[in-house]
């Protein structure tokens, strides 16, 4: 059976931790900052797991 291609797209977006898991940029952090309040622009520098069956797409793209 042949190697998986790395879904380079994607290689960029996610991160993998040490034990698996997949980390996600949050959206909305680069324009149209005034709009948003001082809490959520905070909340937003925090990297978000990506859960459930998109895990599993996810991971298959990346050849895990």
């Amino acid at each position: 059976m042949p190697k998986l291609k790395t879904h380079k797209g994607t290689s960029k977006r996610v991160r993998v931790t040490k034990n698996g898991k997949l980390l996600r940029r949050n959206a909305a952090t680069h324009h149209k900052l005034a709009h948003q309040t001082a809490r959520s622009k905070r909340a937003k520098t925090v990297d978000s797991k990506i859960n459930g069956s998109a895990s599993r797409t996810i991971k298959r793209a990346l050849g895990i």
